[in-house]
This record gives structure tokens, C-alpha cells and sequence, in this order.
């Protein structure tokens, strides 16, 4: 045998597809090369702020109004809760994911690698399916709240009338024609759009402070409603009980986490990143506390100048009070600026979290072996999220209060997911180093406070679970139809040898050079009895080489990088190949005949019970061997278009 010398890995081949002339439909919904890499660009903290700016900043649309109806005249205060909660618990939450998931992955990467196996598998889809109500409800809110905007200005309400639910179907038809053609988020384009409505915000809030002033019976009436209600204590009380109804203003951190690889930090730096984390710090420190002082300021002003009835369904200040105030105190035309503001920003959040969705489905299921097809081309994605967004925007009835339960549901669920796996974390860590605990302990608090937090939103709104319960069951039958038509894929991503000599065996080892067969013992007796078998009942000339594959613990997971040693067994006719941390031994086996392509295969029956054998092989990874190895082959011999001679394939019985 020739000795041939390749790289120290050796790869799966890429199959060559039969090509067949693809429809119209087919090649709109998957275009050929599309790709789901992210870019390599990066930018100053500052600039990719904005981007996360137009999903945590957009909620000032529709959050001092929906903070009046939960909480009333307590707003201000509820609000001051929900900003210390911010401070103290989500950004130091945030900050510790920044540290540990600096590709940005987020939380539910960090739970991923904290539980493995299937247990850990099933979890991130269950947050998956949060976290795809969260994106969801935020393009339908963001596209409902917009439509409010418009329908209630002066102006576009003589086009428009008061079609709030056409305007907002129009609005998502919109966002997925433009993920249609193609769409990049652009950090250029999100600071344009995010820096212009602050300003406005700033300049609404301080003509808000000026008018109260300017009318401090406004504030002597807020303070006298308080104290009919009790004393400081019992305010506060009632604010701490209150403020979970707010928690969509805490919307943020997941993004701000998720653009971390287009934060720029030092060059050359290694791994952990420490200048892009602290970069990403920065960002997430400066986007809550800006947004903190936006949300006081504008509850303070807000339930204090607008009368209470105007916050009620059908009131002008519904789901727009701060655009309500707009046109109060600075005129139409200014109040239209603003309009206009909103609307944009608000339509780009919708955009952002469409672009978040299609970057999350693919980064998970298609590694978990649970991806339909579709789910790695855009376009697909895009017409089925919109018919979901359609008909969620149905139910709800393009109402902007009615979908902040929801909202705050997907938001808490990750930001809980976000504190275990800190506490988790740090908690290990201390343990390894041999230190205090404290760390992980006050952690553990922050997920007291939003465990409370998200079980009191639940039971007072529980349409959120609702719809992340449809989501979760969607993606697991989904997960488990994808996962079992792939059961026949090779599912090898490469092979490493432990050293130089088995990877020159290997190599020399290629071309129909061997008889290639797979044992269940390296026991030698049981290879000598085999061979003599195989030459005496089958003819067969040539090297031996006996292939074992050993599982690995965790089988969870799809494909597998696996570990060979190549021996020579003192025989120059005899080698035996051992193959260590497989998921599947028949897909496993079938990989290694298409790498070696030899002589003759003679596959083993063991002729149990075949239904015992396909649980076993569903659950394990293992069953009636030659039987499956069979038919992963042909299956990837249909699915390629080489005419090299296949090797002869042999069921032989034990």
C-alpha cells in the first residue's frame, strides 16, 4: 500500500447533489449561495449602541402609557422599582453574560454548555420558544404601537382614518417584503434613526418639566392622590408589587448582548476578548442608564399632565402618551416630527428583531440535527414568521396594552434564563478556585426577584406562556420530524488522529486497497475467527481492516468530531481502526466506508427484536448495525451524482 500524506484531519466529502433544473418558487424562496455568516466588521461601542438603542429605546412609544394603566398614580414609583431592579439586577446579569459569551450567543448558549445533554437540548428549544415570543410580540407591538401613532396624527389620520390593524398588517407585509429582497442591518442606519428620537424625547420630557413649573398644582394633586392611597411604606409596597407590569422596559439586554462580535476592541487581542468585553459593558452601562432616566422623567410627566381618561382604550394618549404630549405642548408640526420619529423607530425595532430570529433558528436547530430544510434559507423563515406575525396582530386585535403581557412574558423568561446561568456559573467557579460564594449568591437573589417578577406577569397576563407555549410545541415536533429524517445523514464533521503513524494507515489505507469490517470487540481471537470466515465463505483477498466505533457520553448532539487510532496487528493484512466519541455507530461506520472506499464491506447482523433495535437506535444511537449502514449509503449514494464503483456490500450473519 502506498503512503499518502494528508492533513492530520481528514474531512467529510461534500456530496454532489444530482442537479435538477429547480422551479420559480424554489429558487425565490432558496437562492443559490446564500449564506448565514456573520460579517467580520467592527465598530466603536458607541455606534453599536444604536443598535441595540432601537429595540430597548423604541419602548418609550408605548411604556409610560401601559405603566399608567398597570400602576396609575403609583406609575412614578412603580418605575423607580423597575429602574433599581435594572441597575441592580438585569445590568449586572448582562454584564456576567457579556464575560462568558462574548461570541454573542447569550444566556441561552451559557445554559447549553452548563447542561448538557438532552436535558440541556430540550431546555434551549423551551427558550427558544420564549425567546421567538419575545421577537415575535416585539414586531407586532412595534408595528401596532407605530400604527397608533399614525392613525392619531393629525395629519396622516385625513389618509388613513382610524385603520390602526390595516396600517399594522401593512407595516409587517412591509418589514418581510424588505427581508424579502434582502436586508442588512446597518449600524450607520440604526444611529440615525436612534439619536434623532432620544434628542425628541429629551426635548418632550424637558418642555414636560417646564409646563409643570410652570402648573405645580399638577404636582400638588399627584402628591395628594398618593396619600390617599396610604403612607410612604405602603407606596412602596405597592409600587414593589406593581412593578412587574412594567418589566417590558427592561427589553434590551438580549440584544445588547447578541452585537457583541460587532463591538471593536483591541487588535490581536486573544480569548477571552477582554477589551471588546469591556467595550460591551460600557454599552450595556450607558444604554440602561439612559434609558433609566427616560423612563422616570417621561412617568413623571405623563401621569402628572395627561388626564386619566385619555390613557383608556380609544384615548388619545393609548399607546402614544409621550407623542400625546408632543402635540399638547409643542404644536402640531412638532408633534408630527415626532410622529414620524416613533413610527421609524419603532418599525426598525420590528426589523431588528426580525433579524434576530433568522440569525437564532438557524444557530441552534440545524446543530441540534432538528432543522427542517427551509430553516436554513431566509426567505422561508420570513413568510412564515410574517403569517405568524399576521395572525397574532388578529388576535390581539393590533392592541398595544393587550400584547405587553406577552412582551414582558419573553423578555422575563430570558432574563431569568440570563441570572441562573450567572449564578450557575459563578457559583462552579468558586467551587474550582476554592472561594466565597458571594458572588453567586447575590445572583441567586436577582433570580429570586425575577422568577417573583415573571410569575406575577404570568398570572395576571397569561397569554404570554400561551403563545410561547404554541411556539415550543411547534418547534418540537418540528425538532423531532427534522431530527429523524436526518437519522440517516453521515453525521461525522471530522476525524482526528492521535498521531502521525495512524494518520499515514489511514491515507494508505484509501481506494479499494481493504476489506473494510466493522467488529463490535477488539478481542483478538474474534478478529481471527472473523477473517478466517470471511476467506474461506467469502472469497475475500486483500488486507483486513477492522473498523470499532465507541460512543460518546453525551449523544445528544448531531454530528461529531471523533477520535481514531489506526494500528497495524502484526500482520501486513490485518489493521484495526478505533474510532472514540461517535454519536451513532451505523452513520459513523457508513463515514468511514465513503472516506476509505474499500474492497468489500461485510456488515454483521445481530438479529434481535427490530423493534427493540430502532428505540435503541432513536434513543442511543445504536441498533441493527448493518442493516442501518446499509441504508445511510444508499441514501447518500441516491443523493450524489459520482459513478466510482461502489464497494460490495455483504450482510453476514453472527
Amino acid at each position: 500500500m502506498v503512503e499518502n500524506s494528508g492533513p492530520n484531519v481528514a474531512r467529510e466529502p461534500s456530496p454532489k447533489h444530482k442537479v435538477e433544473p429547480p422551479g420559480v418558487l424554489r429558487r425565490f424562496l432558496v437562492p443559490q449561495g446564500e449564506r448565514h455568516e456573520a460579517g467580520h466588521a467592527t465598530y466603536p461601542w458607541y455606534n453599536v449602541l444604536w443598535l441595540t438603542g432601537v429595540d430597548y429605546f423604541s419602548t418609550l412609544g408605548y411604556q409610560p402609557g401601559i405603566a399608567f394603566l398597570a400602576a396609575g398614580v403609583l406609575s412614578p414609583l412603580a418605575t423607580a422599582v423597575l429602574v433599581v431592579v435594572t441597575l441592580a439586577g438585569a445590568l449586572p446579569v448582562y454584564a456576567q453574560v457579556a464575560k462568558r459569551s462574548f461570541a454573542g450567543q447569550g444566556s441561552i448558549a451559557m445554559l447549553e454548555r452548563l447542561l448538557p445533554g438532552w436535558g440541556g437540548k430540550f431546555f434551549v428549544l423551551a427558550l427558544l420558544g420564549f425567546a421567538a415570543t419575545d421577537f415575535v410580540i416585539t414586531m407586532t407591538l412595534s408595528a401596532a404601537d407605530a400604527a397608533q401613532h399614525a392613525v392619531e396624527n393629525p395629519f396622516l389620520h385625513r389618509v388613513i382614518g382610524p385603520h390602526a390593524m390595516a396600517v399594522t398588517f401593512v407595516l409587517l407585509i412591509l418589514l418581510a417584503i424588505v427581508f424579502l429582497r434582502g436586508f442588512t442591518e446597518a449600524i450607520g442606519l440604526a444611529a440615525l434613526v436612534g439619536i434623532p428620537y432620544i434628542a425628541l424625547n429629551v426635548v418632550v420630557v424637558g418642555r414636560g418639566f417646564i409646563e409643570l413649573l410652570h402648573h405645580p398644582e399638577a404636582i400638588t394633586s399627584w402628591k395628594l392622590s398618593l396619600a390617599a392611597r396610604g403612607d410612604p411604606v405602603m407606596l412602596l409596597l405597592g409600587a414593589g408589587l406593581i412593578f412587574p407590569k412594567l418589566a417590558l422596559g427592561m427589553s434590551g439586554f438580549e440584544t445588547g448582548v447578541s452585537v457583541m462580535p460587532l463591538v471593536r476592541g483591541k487588535a490581536g487581542e486573544g480569548m477571552p476578548p477582554a477589551a471588546r468585553i469591556r467595550n460591551t459593558q460600557r454599552l450595556l452601562v450607558v444604554a440602561a442608564v439612559i434609558m433609566s432616566v427616560m423612563l422616570l422623567c417621561s412617568s413623571v410627566i405623563t401621569t402628572t399632565l395627561i388626564p386619566a381618561s385619555e390613557f383608556a382604550a380609544g384615548g388619545k394618549a393609548s399607546g402614544r402618551a409621550l407623542a400625546f404630549l408632543a402635540h399638547e405642548l409643542l404644536g402640531e408640526l412638532f408633534g408630527t416630527v415626532y410622529d414620524v420619529s416613533t413610527i421609524v423607530i419603532l418599525w426598525f425595532a420590528g426589523a431588528s428583531a426580525m433579524a434576530g430570529l433568522l440569525n437564532l433558528i438557524p444557530r441552534y436547530l440545524p446543530r441540534f440535527g432538528m432543522a427542517p430544510e427551509w430553516a436554513l434559507h431566509s426567505r422561508p423563515l420570513v413568510l412564515i414568521l410574517l403569517g405568524i406575525n399576521l395572525f397574532v396582530t388578529w388576535i390581539f386585535k393590533a392592541n398595544v396594552e393587550a400584547q405587553g403581557g406577552a412582551y414582558a412574558t419573553g423578555v422575563l423568561v430570558l432574563m431569568l434564563s440570563a441570572s441562573v446561568a450567572v449564578a450557575l456559573s459563578l457559583w462552579r467557579e468558586a467551587t474550582t478556585a476554592g472561594r466565597s460564594h458571594s458572588g453567586s449568591i447575590y445572583f441567586w437573589g436577582v433570580t429570586l426577584v425575577l422568577a417573583y417578577t415573571l410569575i406575577d406577569n404570568v398570572f395576571e397576563r397569561p397569554d404570554g406562556v400561551i403563545i410561547a407555549g404554541f411556539f415550543i410545541l411547534g418547534i418540537m415536533v418540528a425538532s423531532g420530524i427534522s431530527r429523524y429524517r436526518r437519522a440517516t445523514e453521515l453525521r461525522v464533521e471530522n476525524i482526528t488522529f492521535i498521531d502521525e503513524e495512524s494518520r499515514l494507515l489511514w491515507h494508505s489505507m484509501m481506494g479499494k486497497e481493504v476489506n473494510l469490517i466493522p467488529i463490535r470487540t477488539l478481542d483478538p481471537d474474534r478478529r481471527k475467527v472473523k477473517t478466517a470466515q470471511l476467506r474461506e465463505h467469502y472469497n475475500a483477498t486483500g488486507p483486513m481492516v477492522y473498523l470499532h466505533v465507541d460512543l460518546a457520553d453525551d449523544r445528544s448532539d448531531f454530528n461529531a468530531a471523533v477520535t481514531a487510532s489506526v494500528t497495524c496487528q502484526g500482520e501486513e493484512d490485518e489493521f484495526v481502526i478505533d474510532i472514540r466519541g461517535a454519536v451513532a455507530v451505523a452513520n459513523t461506520i457508513a463515514w468511514c466506508s465513503e472516506q476509505l472506499d474499500p474492497i468489500a464491506l461485510y456488515l454483521e447482523l445481530s438479529l434481535r427484536n427490530p423493534f427493540t433495535q430502532a428505540l435503541t437506535y432513536l434513543l442511543w444511537g445504536e441498533g441493527e448495525t448493518g442493516i442501518l449502514v446499509y441504508q445511510i449509503l444508499v441514501r447518500y449514494w441516491h443523493s450524489t451524482s459520482e459513478d466510482d464503483v461502489r464497494p460490495l456490500i455483504f450482510l453476514v450473519s453472527p
